[in-house]
């Protein structure tokens, strides 16, 4: 057990990110399990316990009573400091003991510009970075989450990756180590691929062209599959989920109770890599969510309810479960709060009802600013919509609305990102087109735009990233295109998201410089008063890698991609004729209107896509 005086914790900023003990954190004996599973969230705590995932995946797996999972969240910088200082290795939140005395370490891999704080948790435990160089004595580490989809930058780091969802695939993993416990890594390594859904890249061999494509990808041994097909629970009603959430005694990004509709979606947007590798979708019943939501909350004590999904007012019976949800609970005072929601799928009358306890801003994502973008990148939604959707929402009463757009998308021009500014004035013009009497005081509208990266699986795997200087000349012009003070314009950093594009269809040469960065000193990339380009500048000159190589090359058909191995169920055949769609601004319909032939309805015949009934 790691002893942290209160010395320590009364130096750093928050020093509730490092004690435990939150209400309903999950004790047990570690003399009576088998098996010790360390959840690592390589980001600071109160971003990691906003994460479903993480707990989901907690509550999961302690479910077992010979497996104890407990937390690990990577220290922020003046912690750190104070462990390195004082000999402290890293530690868990629950029993406060050494990463380096558990079976397994299980990293989530939200976000590529995470990984440094992978090797610096790592470092911080005294664990060695490369698998290669673990012996019999240290933990196995394995990772999933969406990044895992291209799992090759980390292939000398992780030693086995989870693809897919792991609510039942993490379990089929823990009963094979139970078994193997006490053979050798490498036994429960090749026992272990055999798993559907699990990828081990020490079984597996790369060879490269002369101009640094992949030659082939193929497994070291016959017994290894060559193809790793993804993992989705089927019946999604009846899968367990956490209603006795943790509940942290600091503030965290998402505070509230947070209920999953559905997994999976039918918008089929061009850029979207979640609305590809999350098929088909998935409903839990109206009955089973009012029940989950009584339950947290009776649980938690919160006094709001977020709904979450990749595109929530899809969901089937959207309107009945918000007017139960708002019935059985507003005499508590418990709020219900939507994220991000596609504006053709926006109900006046809905928003009406979650504004009577508590009114929030409004979030819309049009992403791009131009019909013909919107047509591109297969949107589905005219600017005749968007206007009805938000003359709707200040006529409800809301004055606060925020929009979301993308720049640098493939087959966009500068007129393209000018029409940003101009929807938004178009917007601005909807508030004052409401009579006084309806609409609320002190408009405010921001317009918030991120830098496309390609992401595998997409149609838009095979486009180039724009360049940095053509990025910025976009940018320039959304700010001249807004003249409205009552319009703000956030932007994000460009050199993170090349280093983002680079890593998101990296190979396995990346793997170096990745390692080189973290020596060199990065971590905590994805927040912008750490991020140093320089130094990763220098990782890729050392390792004589060419981050240009992965970022701005357009891919053709034939080419071997990195992440070609691995199977999602949709056809990379209907990727590419949904990329040679979107040259033209040829539409797809919403899955919901018929099957569009992606293919996942054939390679998953347990789960189904939607066909306008709740899935079982």
């Amino acid at each position: 057990m790691v002893n942290i005086s209160d010395d320590i914790l009364c130096k750093v900023e928050k020093p509730a990110r490092y004690i435990g003990g939150e209400i309903n954190e999950i004790k047990k004996d570690i003399e009576s399990v088998d098996i010790r599973f360390a959840f690592c969230f390589p980001d600071v705590y109160e971003v990691g316990m906003s994460h479903l995932g993480t707990r989901i995946l907690y509550h999961t797996i302690n479910e077992r009573q010979d497996t104890y999972c407990e937390r690990v969240f990577a220290p922020w910088t003046d912690m750190e400091e104070l462990m390195r200082k004082n000999n402290i290795p890293l530690y868990t939140l629950e029993t406060k003991s050494a990463l380096g005395d558990f079976d397994m370490l299980g990293f989530t891999l939200q976000y590529e510009m995470s990984y440094t704080n992978i090797l610096n948790m790592l470092d911080m435990s005294g664990i060695p970075l490369k698998s290669s160089e673990r012996g019999e004595d240290f933990p196995i580490i394995m990772a999933g989450g969406p990044c895992a989809y291209n799992p090759e930058p980390l292939h000398d780091i992780i030693d086995f990756f989870e693809i897919g969802e792991g609510e039942e695939m993490m379990n089929d993993v823990l009963d094979l180590y139970r078994e193997y416990k006490g053979k050798s890594k490498k036994e429960f390594l090749r026992a272990v691929s055999k798993i559907e859904g699990i990828y081990v890249p020490s079984l597996y061999d790369v060879s490269y062209n002369e101009d640094g494509t992949i030659k082939e990808f193929k497994p070291k041994y016959d017994d290894v599959k060559p193809v790793v097909k993804k993992r989705i629970i089927n019946n999604f009603d009846k899968v367990s989920f956490p209603v006795n959430m943790i509940v942290p005694y600091t503030e965290i990004v998402h505070d509230r109770v947070v209920l999953e509709l559905f997994r999976g979606c039918t918008n089929g947007c061009r850029f979207c890599q979640a609305g590809m590798i999350y098929r088909p979708v998935r409903e839990k019943k109206l009955d089973t969510l009012l029940e989950e939501a009584d339950r947290m909350l009776k649980a938690s004590g919160y006094k709001e309810i977020s709904l979450s999904s990749l595109s929530t007012c899809d969901y089937s019976d959207i309107t009945r479960l918000v007017n139960n949800l708002i019935e059985k609970h507003s005499s508590e005072k418990v709020s219900v709060a939507l994220p991000s929601i596609r504006m053709d799928a926006f109900s006046v009358d809905l928003i009406k009802e979650i504004q009577k306890v508590k009114k929030t801003g409004l979030t819309f994502a049009p992403e791009a600013g131009s019909q013909r973008m919107r047509d591109v990148i297969n949107k589905g939604l005219n600017e005749e919509r968007i206007l009805e959707a938000v003359r709707n929402a200040f006529e409800s009463g809301w004055s606060t609305i925020k929009l979301y757009f993308m720049i640098g998308l493939p087959y966009e021009t500068i007129d393209d990102v000018k029409a940003i500014g101009e929807l938004a004035h178009k917007v601005e013009d909807q508030y004052y087109g409401v009579p006084k009497e309806k609409r609320n005081r002190g408009l405010r509208i921001t317009v918030s735009t991120s830098i496309f990266v390609p992401k595998p699986f997409t149609p838009f795997q095979w486009a180039p990233m724009q360049k940095l200087d053509e990025v910025d000349d976009k940018i320039n012009a959304v700010k001249s295109s807004i003249k409205s003070r009552n319009i703000n314009y956030n932007y994000h950093m460009q050199k993170v998201s090349y280093l983002e594009a680079v890593f998101a269809r990296g190979d396995r040469k990346l793997c170096d410089v990745l390692i080189k960065a973290f020596k060199n000193g990065a971590r905590f990339d994805g927040w912008s008063e750490y991020f140093n380009n320089d130094v990763w500048m220098k990782a890729f000159e050392e390792c004589n890698i060419d981050g240009d190589f992965y970022a701005y090359r357009e891919r053709n058909y034939d080419e071997i991609l990195p992440w070609d191995f691995i199977d999602i169920g949709v056809n990379r055949k209907y990727l590419e004729i949904e990329n040679e769609k979107a040259k033209t601004g040829v539409l797809t319909k919403n899955c919901r209107k018929g099957c569009t032939g992606c293919g996942v309805n054939v390679n998953f015949k347990e789960g189904e896509c939607f066909e306008g009934a709740i899935l079982n």
